[in-house]
C-alpha cells in the first residue's frame, strides 16, 4: 500500500527537473539576442545604453583686420539740372525732341515764332546803316573844318559844334550796333536750345502755347544722369563716437573714400562711388551731418530722387572676428551666439556687432580667438547636454554630416 503511494511522487519530480535545466540553458542565447551586435544596446546606443552626443557644425573664430561698414540713408540727385525756360515772348511753333530722350548741349528743343524778332532785327540793321552814314558825314565835316579852325577861318563855336556832332553820331552808331546785337539774340532765343547734355523730361508746353519771357515759362527740364550725386546724412553723435574710438586706439581710420549703393531690394549697385565731402556743420533741427558722394551711372540704371542706402567704411579694426550671419541671434535684448565650451556643453554668449560684411557679421566684442561658435545643428542641442563639434562648411553641410551618408552606405 505504501509502495504504491511512493511511486507517483517519484514520477512527478522527474519532469520538473528537466524543465528547469532547459530554461537555464536558454538564458545565454536570450541575453545575446537582447544585447544585439557587439554586445551593445539595440539601435547603436553607447555604453550603458546612452545615445552618443549629437554633432553640431561650428566655426573656430580668429581675430582679423577688417573695415567696419556703415549704412546710411540717402537720395540720388542729378549732377546737373537745367530748367529750359522761355527767353522771348511768343507762340511755340514746334517741339523738336522726344520726351525722355538723351539730348546734347546746343540741340534745338522748341521753335518759337521768330517772325516779329526777325523784323526787329531788320529794322535795327537799317538803323545801324543809317548811323554809319551819319557818322561818315560827320567825320568828313570834321576833317574839312579842322584846317579852317586852325586858320581861324571859322568861329570857335562852329568848330566845337562840329566836334560834338561827330561824337554824337559815333554814339548813335554804337547804340544801333547794340540794337542789332539784341535783335539777333532774340531771333536766336526763339530757337530754344538745350543748355547741357543729359536726359530731357516731358514737355511742359505744347505747340500753339503762348510763352512769356517776363514770366520765364518753364518749357522742359534736362538732367545730366551719366553721373549722379548721392546725398546722405549721419548722426553727429555717431561721428563723435567713431572719432573718440580712433583717438583711443580702439579703431583706426580706414582711409577709404569708396562708397557702395544698396538698392531697395538689398542688392548692391555694381559701380562704386567716391566720397566728395562731409559738411563741416551740424543741422540744428536734426542733429545730422550731410555727406555727398559721386556715383557713375553709365547705363542709366539709377534715377534722380531714388531712395537708397549708402554703405561706406569710415573706420577699421585689427581685432574683429567674422561669424556667419546664421550663427547670430538678434533680439531686442541684444545679440547672442552659442559657444561650445571645454566640457562639450553649449552656452549662449552676448556679442557686440560692428555691421555686416557679405554673409558674415563683424563681431567687435564678446568672443575670444579659438572659441567654437555653433552655426548648424541648433535643433539637436539640449540643455546641459554635451555635443560633438565638427567643422562647418559655408556650403551648408558640416564635414561630419557630409561623411555620414557615405559611412552608412559602406555598411
Amino acid at each position: 500500500m505504501h509502495a504504491h503511494l511512493a511511486m507517483p511522487a517519484h514520477h512527478t519530480a522527474t519532469p520538473l527537473k528537466s524543465l528547469t535545466l532547459l530554461a537555464l540553458a536558454g538564458l545565454p542565447a536570450l541575453a545575446l539576442v537582447a544585447c544585439g551586435p557587439g554586445g551593445g544596446a539595440p539601435g547603436g546606443a553607447g555604453p550603458g545604453g546612452q545615445m552618443p552626443p549629437p554633432q553640431v557644425g561650428v566655426v573656430m573664430v580668429q581675430a582679423t583686420g577688417v573695415s567696419l561698414p556703415t549704412e546710411l540713408p540717402g537720395r540720388l540727385e542729378a549732377k546737373r539740372v537745367a530748367q529750359v525756360r522761355a527767353r522771348v515772348t511768343g507762340v511755340v511753333n514746334k517741339r523738336l525732341f522726344t520726351e525722355g530722350a538723351l539730348v546734347k548741349s546746343g540741340q534745338s528743343l522748341f521753335q518759337i515764332d521768330a517772325a516779329p524778332y526777325q523784323a526787329t532785327l531788320a529794322s535795327a540793321q537799317a538803323q545801324h546803316a543809317k548811323a554809319e552814314a551819319a557818322l561818315a558825314q560827320a567825320q568828313a565835316q570834321l576833317e574839312r573844318n579842322r584846317p579852317l579852325a586852325e586858320a581861324k577861318a571859322i568861329s570857335q563855336q562852329e568848330w566845337v559844334a562840329t566836334q560834338a556832332t561827330q561824337k554824337q553820331v559815333t554814339a548813335d552808331l554804337a547804340a544801333a550796333a547794340a540794337a542789332v546785337a539784341q535783335a539777333r539774340l532774340n531771333v536766336a532765343y526763339a530757337a530754344v536750345a538745350s543748355p547741357i547734355s543729359g536726359r530731357i523730361g516731358r514737355a511742359m508746353v505744347t505747340e500753339g502755347a503762348l510763352v512769356s519771357q517776363t514770366e520765364g515759362t518753364l518749357l522742359a527740364t534736362v538732367q545730366q544722369v551719366d553721373t549722379l550725386y548721392v546725398n546722405f546724412t549721419q548722426s553727429a553723435a555717431e561721428v563723435m563716437r567713431l572719432k573718440r574710438a580712433v583717438e583711443a586706439g580702439k579703431l583706426r581710420n580706414s582711409g577709404s573714400t569708396q562708397v557702395r549703393i544698396v538698392l531697395d531690394d538689398g542688392s548692391e549697385y555694381a559701380h562704386p562711388g567716391q566720397l566728395l565731402f562731409s559738411d563741416l556743420s551740424v543741422d540744428p533741427t536734426s542733429g545730422q551731418v550731410t555727406l555727398r558722394a559721386e556715383v557713375p551711372n553709365p547705363k542709366g540704371d539709377l534715377l534722380p530722387g531714388l531712395y537708397v542706402k549708402v554703405r561706406l567704411s569710415q573706420v577699421a579694426t585689427d581685432s574683429a572676428m567674422l561669424v556667419p550671419q546664421q550663427a547670430v541671434t538678434r533680439a531686442a535684448a541684444g545679440d547672442t551666439v552659442l559657444v561650445v565650451g571645454a566640457d562639450g556643453q553649449v552656452a549662449p554668449r552676448a556679442v557686440q556687432l560692428g555691421g555686416a560684411r557679405g554673409a558674415q557679421w563683424v563681431v567687435l566684442g564678446g568672443l575670444k580667438a579659438g572659441e567654437q561658435v555653433v552655426v548648424d545643428g541648433f535643433q539637436k542641442i539640449r540643455p546641459k547636454a554635451p555635443v560633438t563639434p565638427v567643422p562647418w562648411s559655408p556650403l551648408g553641410m558640416s564635414a561630419a554630416a557630409a561623411s555620414a551618408p557615405a559611412s552608412a552606405a559602406s555598411r
